[in-house]
């Protein structure tokens, strides 16, 4: 499974950002051959609109199938949801390592919606 996790740092020891528009990198993984792979989001830091969209469009394109994140704007949930994406929220300020051994625990909930409004 390939797991997206957004992280507020260019290094596999990050914390996960809270946010998912607006974070600056995702660190894409993969839970069978433990390989990483930092894409950049930097872009988006400075977006007046439209940030959660272009960030989801980015790390579709690398087939993730769970999202971690701390919050997830309406937009960007919609498109992931559509795309079947599942999303974890909850994961802020935990490391990558943490973040994952959570996932793989169970202890990360899953977000049925957006879990802020757009644009905060």
């Amino acid at each position: 499974m390939l797991i997206g996790i957004t992280i507020s740092e260019k290094n596999e020891n990050s914390k996960v950002d809270s946010r998912f528009g607006r974070t600056p990198y995702f660190l894409i993984y993969n839970d069978e051959t433990g390989e990483k792979k930092i894409i950049d989001n930097t872009q988006n830091l400075n977006a007046p609109q439209g940030a959660g969209i272009q960030a989801a469009q980015n790390i579709l394109k690398e087939k993730i199938e769970a999202l971690l994140t701390g919050n997830v704007g309406p937009k960007a949930y919609q498109l992931l949801a559509d795309s079947k994406v599942k999303i974890f929220t909850g994961a802020a300020g935990l490391t990558v390592e943490e973040a994952v051994n959570a996932f793989k625990q169970g202890k990360l909930e899953e977000s049925s919606g957006a879990t802020k409004p757009g644009h905060w």
